[in-house]
C-alpha cells in the first residue's frame, strides 16, 4: 500500500497548494461604474480600440454597438480585418458612418506562422498615432457595457497599473453540452491560478498572473517597452503572454471582475468549445518552462478532476473487502475516502462560487464536474502538442528563437 501512501500524500499537498491561492486571492473587488468615480478631463480621446476580426459578420454587431456608447475617453476604435470572406467588412462600414471613431485596417494576408489575432493587434498597433497613451484591445465576441472605459481607466489611476484586464461575464446559448463543458474548463483555471481580484507585480508573479485578452487596457509606454504585440506571435495564449512580460519587466498588473460591463459568447456549441478553448487553456508558451505547466495540470488532475472517480472506487473497495484488509490498509482508505471527499466537496463550492461568472446558465452547468476528468485529459494533450489549427492556419507553438520546445 505505500504508493497509496504516497499517491494520498501527493494530493494533499496539491491540494493544500490551491486553497492556499484561493485564500490570497479573495476579498477581490469588482469592476463597477457605479463605485469608481468617471474619468475626468484630462482622460478624454485618451484610449485607442483595437478589434481583431476574422469572418465575424455574424457576432460582430453587440461589439460595436457597445463600443459606441462609450464616452469621450475612447478617442479611436479600430477594427483590424484578417482577411474576412463574410461581409464583415461592409458591416463595420456601415457602423463607421455611425460614429467617426470607428475605422476599418485592413491587415490582409496573415503572415505564414503568425496567430491570426496578434497579427490583427500587431497591425493595429502599429496603425496607432502616438497620441493615446492606453490600448484596449476587445474581442469580436465581447459585449461592452455603458462605462466599461470609464471605469477601466478610473480603477487604472487609483491602483496606479500599467495594465488591466477583465473576467468577463459569461452567456452561454441554451444548448445543454456546453453548459456541461465550458464550467470544467473555467473551474480548471480557477485552481491554477485562482480568483479575480489580485494585483500582480515583478518578476516573482510572472507565472502566477492572469490576464484576459478579451479586454485588456495597458498603457502605450508599457506595450512599447515590451515589443508591442510581435513577440506573442507565436503564443497560443498571447495574453497570458503579455501579461507576463509586463511583470517581468515590472509593470503593475490587474486581474478583476467585469461583473455587467462586460459579458461574452465565446462559443455556441461544446464541439466549438472543446477544439478551441482547450487548445489556449494550457497556458503554455515560451515564459512558462515545462514542470510548471506540468505541475498546474496535475493540480487539475489530482484536486478538481480525479477526486469523484475515486471517491466511487474507494467506497466500492471499502464495502467490497473490508473483511481483508489489514488495519493499517484500512486505515490508509479511510484516510483517502476522508480526503477525497473533502476535495469534491471544495469542487461543488468552487462551482456554487463561480456561479456570478454566469449570465443563466443553463440547469446542466451543475453537473460540471462530470466532465472534469475528460477536460483534464485533453489539456494535458494539448499542452504536448506543438503543432495546433487556428481557422485554418497552421500555428506552431514555439516557432520561433527563444520560443520552447
Amino acid at each position: 500500500m505505500g504508493w497509496l501512501g504516497a499517491f494520498s500524500a501527493g494530493q494533499l499537498v496539491l491540494a493544500l497548494r490551491v486553497i492556499l491561492r484561493w485564500l490570497r486571492s479573495t476579498g477581490g473587488q469588482r469592476l463597477s461604474a457605479l463605485s469608481l468615480p468617471h474619468a475626468d478631463a484630462a482622460t478624454q480621446a485618451s484610449v485607442a480600440v483595437l478589434v481583431p476580426v476574422l469572418n465575424e459578420r455574424e457576432r460582430l454587431s453587440p461589439c460595436l454597438e457597445g463600443l459606441l456608447t462609450q464616452g469621450p475617453e475612447v478617442g479611436l476604435i479600430l477594427v483590424i480585418d484578417g482577411g474576412s470572406e463574410d461581409g464583415t467588412d461592409e458591416l463595420v462600414s456601415a457602423y463607421a458612418r455611425r460614429d467617426r471613431r470607428l475605422r476599418l485596417l485592413s491587415a490582409a494576408p496573415i503572415p505564414d506562422g503568425w496567430n491570426g489575432k496578434v497579427w490583427g493587434l500587431e497591425a493595429g498597433w502599429r496603425a496607432l498615432p502616438s497620441t493615446f497613451p492606453w490600448v484596449l484591445t476587445i474581442d469580436a465576441d465581447v459585449r461592452p457595457g455603458p462605462g466599461l472605459v470609464s471605469a477601466l481607466l478610473a480603477r487604472a489611476s487609483r491602483d496606479r497599473l500599467a495594465a488591466l484586464s477583465l473576467a468577463t461575464e459569461q452567456e452561454l446559448p441554451p444548448a445543454p453540452l456546453l453548459g456541461l463543458l465550458h464550467p470544467s474548463l473555467l473551474a480548471t483555471l480557477v485552481y491554477r491560478y485562482g480568483l479575480p481580484g489580485v494585483v500582480y507585480e515583478g518578476p516573482v508573479d510572472r507565472l502566477r498572473v492572469q490576464a484576459n485578452g478579451q479586454c485588456f487596457l495597458v498603457q502605450r509606454e508599457a506595450l512599447a517597452a515590451c515589443g508591442g504585440f510581435a513577440p506573442l506571435r507565436h503564443s497560443l495564449c498571447e495574453d497570458i503572454t503579455l501579461a507576463r512580460l509586463l511583470v517581468q519587466d515590472g509593470r503593475r498588473l490587474a486581474f478583476v471582475e467585469g461583473g455587467s460591463l462586460a459579458s461574452v459568447e465565446m462559443y455556441r456549441t461544446a464541439r466549438e468549445a472543446w477544439q478551441n478553448w482547450t487548445r489556449s487553456l494550457p497556458l503554455h508558451d515560451h515564459l512558462s518552462p515545462a514542470w510548471r505547466t506540468c505541475l498546474g495540470w496535475l493540480e487539475v488532475l489530482l484536486v478538481q478532476a480525479l477526486p469523484l472517480p475515486l471517491l466511487s472506487l474507494l467506497a466500492g473497495a471499502l464495502i467490497a473487502g473490508r473483511r481483508r484488509w489489514r488495519q493499517a490498509s484500512l486505515w490508509l482508505l479511510v484516510a483517502m475516502l476522508g480526503l477525497n471527499a473533502g476535495l469534491l466537496l471544495l469542487r461543488l463550492g468552487t462551482l456554487v462560487g463561480m456561479r456570478r461568472a454566469y449570465r443563466r446558465p443553463p440547469w446542466t452547468y451543475w453537473l460540471s464536474p462530470l466532465c472534469d476528468l475528460a477536460v483534464t485529459l485533453q489539456l494535458g494533450r494539448q499542452a504536448l502538442r506543438r503543432r495546433h489549427r487556428w481557422r485554418g492556419r497552421l500555428i506552431i507553438r514555439g516557432n520561433a528563437p527563444g520560443g520552447i520546445a
